[in-house]
């Protein structure tokens, strides 16, 4: 059984002639998220954050929210809400399977 320490990975990728690519991997219960409204030039934000790396999501170019914007808020919304169900479907297990259910 291998044992499974938390850390957080950030890889930049960079090649002549393409865009930066910036990878960064979260596998630690030290993982803050927080969100609110920067008040100073009002807009939300979302933030992932670490020891070793933060994440911050804010609207497009950083000014006012957009249709994108408003997509990608409902993306994020949803992805987050299927995470949560995976991690209490594995949390809990699967349901047992009766044994006098024949329905198939």
């Amino acid at each position: 059984m291998s044992e499974h320490r938390p850390y957080s990975y950030v890889t930049l990728s960079m090649r002549p002639d393409s865009e930066p690519h910036v990878g960064v991997s979260f596998y630690t219960p030290r993982l803050r998220i927080s969100s609110g409204l920067l008040l100073s030039n009002p807009r939300p934000y979302l933030e992932f954050a670490s020891h070793e790396a933060n994440v911050h999501i804010s609207t497009t170019g950083g000014g006012p929210v957009t249709d994108a914007d408003l997509d990608l808020a409902r993306e994020i919304f949803n992805a987050a809400a299927r995470y949560l169900a995976d991690c209490e479907l594995l949390y809990t297990g699967p349901p047992a399977t009766d044994a006098t259910d024949t329905a198939a």
